[in-house]
């Protein structure tokens, strides 16, 4: 049996933002003055649900790396423990995206967090709300997707 609050380790492999994985997005997200995240990605034809749109649960994926990563930017190392999201227009394959996250509020072990995917015109194509759950902190210095952290070989 698995430890349910034990720390999350980071290997590289994370679908999302994993630059080890052979298959995933290899998000990366830099943080800004406010402490919120953001990245650009461009998601592929492997991901594609309707034809030319993304998947929503490829949406969903994307919402919600960059809520991992707002409570990144804050120290906190966590997992999602409910995550709400909207889809506002069809999120288009092979086109700039720009993914934002930022939290909301933060009461004793849970972040409430937000996060959006907007296209180059500034377009809100699908936005999140949702609260993570704390499982540990980040060593001053420490950002999630770098060598090192929290036991990543």
């Amino acid at each position: 049996m698995t430890d349910r609050a034990a720390t999350p380790i980071d290997d590289g492999y994370c679908i999302g933002c994993g630059q080890l994985s052979s298959i995933g997005l290899k998000m990366v997200f830099a943080t800004e003055g406010d402490l919120s995240v953001r990245a650009s990605l461009t998601i592929p034809p492997t991901f594609q649900g309707w034809r030319g749109v993304v998947h929503g649960g490829i949406v969903a994926l994307v919402l919600d790396e960059a809520m991992a990563y707002a409570a990144g930017a804050r120290g906190f190392l966590g997992v999602t423990g409910d995550l709400k999201m909207r889809f506002r227009n069809e999120v288009g394959i092979g086109i700039p995206l720009e993914v934002r996250g930022n939290v909301l509020w933060h009461r004793r072990t849970v972040l409430g967090i937000e996060a959006s995917v907007r296209d180059e015109a500034g377009t809100l194509l699908a936005s999140a709300e949702g609260s993570f759950v704390v499982r540990g902190t980040l060593q001053p210095g420490e950002r999630l997707g770098s060598p090192g952290v929290n036991g990543r070989t």
